[in-house]
């Protein structure tokens, strides 16, 4: 098949970006655009359009889309969700209303924890029951579900659930009700939590369930338009979405399994700084993404992402770090281990009635934007303290496109922030950034330093619009040696949508002591699930083939909680299961500092990752590097903290070549980000074309190394790299 094109296109709150990848040359050509929040698929179909245009492209030339998207996410927090019913084994009606005894705030006597997704009256209940082994101890009631199908039909409902007590171990139960009702009533969607989680604790797999059908429609629906709008431009293609587990999957398989989705944009980010990470050399990684809306953090170990396998969506009442678990509705997917706080550019700062500042979790989005923007908006915004401190260019914002407004930006903070507050504007935008800052840092800190890890030892790659206006800041505050800014910055996620692989979790509970489960069962079990990922992945036509990665759930008898654990290849025997046993003891003691090898190990969730390796672009490096300092643009007076304003340099990054050197206080701009440079630090082009901002005698140490960026087997920054 002929080289073509590959589409990369992610949509956050406030900027949609786009990367248009040749797949013979490597060379790529990026768009940054406002969100259309009316209708994002409308800008989707914009954003292809205008980079088709550019580039001058007819529509056969693309072949595959990749697409990162926050709809998901966006219509549990704003409350557009399908109008969904739930259907439950007998005696479970009130399943979402009990829940679990997490409070968001333990204190709190007056705290209100979100309402259930699906209301009471739309939870219905059939007859039939299961034990624990499976076993069936009252057959399914078949006569039950007409009157369910015609209550669902008469009060207008969009889309079902269902949850059977113990359909994990036996789901011909729920399949039976799930095709009763698809051909009672035709045109609504059904999900079976068999089908979207075989995982036991029946609460945490209704409520992954319900979340699934509720948004299930307006998924669909999103890509459904999609789909009409390529094939109106006459765009034969293939649609990927990313998953929250940072894998690219199929648009038809996303579409009946959309819970696995919702983490999409921030999984693109973190496979972007893991990628940039590597090619510079760092393989211990703190990935830090602020975008308008949102910043988040994830730590990268041995060139590795962490995952979790629950976490909550909806969480719109959480302000810090930390504070979303019983404020959302949980979700036991695999995700990338990521804290998102309310701290992006777009970031609203706010007086409260003691007059104290604050700023985030709202947003000013990308309607009406910061007040700068000067469509509309009133409000100050981190973007806004930006520009007022010298940060940011007035007239070269997006390489010019869009101008901003200084005027506007001193007017809403002096009447929103530094009159309230008592402070001058000066001090109030400062404020605004130290704030916002410290929200980050907290992010950071329990991505790392609360989970055992010390962030002197990693990396920081900063990237997203606004990562690099605060990456030098954070790095100095955590004593993080080295921040990276890659040369794309702003449109790093949309590049990790091109970096990523087809990939496909499998999993089913499988509870038994590990010393005496059968190595044959477990090894079919493994082959079923390989089968099944080799098909969907030869489907979905992008990767030559399929590689698997085995993993198990593993705990002490009596725990309540689980560790996962690598699993060997191939046939699995005593052998294997001894082998397995001491990784999860060991796994234990690098985890909770302990373990207990003489007590028993009880096997709780069999998993596999099905994986189909996409090719990847070729990087484009400069031939020849320029040792010396960088070329300076022009000159600004900019405000740091620690000196007051400086008459600062700044620089045209497109004009920066490997070798360069940058002495702080300085500022590079280009057409997607801003990078600030503080006194006291240094920054140099490496061969990748990334920044790397330190103190001034470890970035001299870097460039007087033969290859910039190429430092494998040196070490610096407390690895070995």
């Amino acid at each position: 098949m002929s080289a073509g094109y590959r589409l990369g296109i992610d949509i956050g709150g406030t900027f949609t970006d786009v990367v248009l990848l040749s797949e013979e040359t490597g060379q790529i050509e990026t768009l940054k655009v406002l969100t259309t929040p009316e209708d994002v698929a409308k800008g989707f179909l914009e954003a292809v359009d205008y980079v088709l245009a550019n580039a001058r492209l007819g529509p056969d030339a693309v072949r595959h889309v990749m697409h990162g998207t926050t709809v998901a996410t966006n219509a549990i927090i704003e409350n557009t969700i399908a109008r969904t019913a739930l259907v439950v084994t007998r005696g479970f009606r009130d399943l979402l209303e009990i829940a679990r005894q997490t409070r968001p705030d333990l204190y709190d006597l007056f705290c209100d924890k979100p309402l259930p997704l699906v209301p009471r009256d739309l939870c219905f209940e059939v007859t039939e029951r299961l034990d624990a082994d499976g076993t069936v101890l009252i057959p399914v009631a078949d006569e039950e579900v007409a009157p369910i199908a015609e209550a669902i039909r008469s009060r207008g409902v969009e889309s079902i659930a269902i949850c059977f007590l113990h359909s994990y171990r036996y789901p011909a139960h729920e399949r039976r009700v799930a095709a009763l009702l698809a051909e009672l009533c035709p045109g609504v969607p059904v999900s079976a939590s068999c089908d979207v989680l075989p995982e036991f604790r029946e609460y945490l797999r209704g409520s992954t369930t319900v979340v699934n059908a509720a948004i299930r429609p307006i998924v669909s629906g999103y890509l459904d338009r999609i789909a009409t709008g390529l094939a109106e431009r006459e765009m034969r293609l293939r649609l990927y979405v990313m998953q929250s587990n940072g894998g690219i999957s199929g648009a038809e398989t996303v579409r009946q399994r959309p819970v696995y989705i919702v983490e999409s944009g921030p999984a693109a980010g973190v496979t972007a700084a893991a990628h940039f990470g590597a090619a510079a050399g760092f393989s211990d990684v703190v990935s830090f993404d602020m975008g308008g809306t949102t910043a988040k953090a994830a730590l990268i170990r041995q060139g590795r992402a962490g995952f979790s396998t629950e976490f909550e969506v909806g969480a719109r009442s959480a302000v810090g770090v930390g504070s979303t678990r019983g404020r959302g509705y949980p979700i036991h997917t695999p995700v990338v281990d990521l804290v998102e706080v309310g701290a992006g550019g777009g970031s609203v700062a706010w007086v409260d009635s003691a007059g104290i500042m604050h700023v985030g979790p709202r947003s000013a989005g990308a309607d009406p934007g910061p007040a700068c923007y000067a469509r509309g908006g009133r409000e100050p915004t981190v973007t806004d303290a930006n520009l007022v401190l010298g940060r940011l260019a007035p007239d070269t914002f997006l390489g010019g496109r869009m101008a901003l407004d200084p005027d506007a930006a001193r007017r809403a903070l002096e009447e929103r922030c530094a009159g309230p507050a008592g402070l001058d504007v000066i001090a109030a935008a400062s404020g605004i950034v130290e704030i916002v800052n410290a929200s980050m840092v907290g992010a950071i800190r329990l991505v790392s330093v609360q989970r055992g890890h010390d962030p002197r030892e990693f990396t920081l790659v900063a990237f997203g619009g606004a990562g690099p206006l605060h990456a030098n800041a954070l790095a100095d505050a955590l004593a993080i040696p080295v921040a990276v800014i890659p040369s794309q910055p702003g449109v790093a996620s949309a590049v990790g949508l091109l970096l990523a692989d087809l990939t496909h979790d499998f999993m089913r509970t499988h509870v038994t002591r590990l010393a005496t489960a059968d190595p044959d069962e477990l090894t079919q079990l493994y082959r079923r699930f390989e089968r099944e990922g080799a098909e969907i992945i030869a489907e979905e036509a992008l990767a030559a083939g399929a590689r698997f990665a085995r993993t198990m759930d593993l705990r002490y008898v009596g725990q309540s909680y689980e560790l996962r654990v690598p699993v060997p290849d191939g046939a699995l025997g005593p052998a294997s299961l001894r082998e397995i046993a001491e990784r999860f003891h060991a796994e234990h003691e690098r985890s909770y500092g302990f373990a207990a090898p003489d007590e028993p190990v009880e096997l709780v969730n069999v998993r596999l990752t099905a994986i189909g390796d996409v090719a990847k672009p070729r990087e484009l490096r400069p031939a020849a590097g320029s040792a010396g300092p960088a070329p300076i643009g022009g000159r600004r007076r900019v405000f740091f903290s620690e000196t007051g304003f400086v008459d600062a340099p700044t620089y045209d990054r497109t004009q920066l070549a490997p070798g360069h050197q940058i002495s702080g206080p300085a500022i590079v701009e280009q057409v997607d980000s801003t990078t600030v440079i503080h006194p006291g630090y240094a920054g140099a082009v490496d061969l990748q074309g990334n920044i790397l901002i330190g103190r001034p005698a470890r970035i001299a140490a870097m460039l007087g190394r033969a290859a910039v960026g190429a430092r494998h087997g040196d070490r610096a920054g407390g690895q070995d790299r």
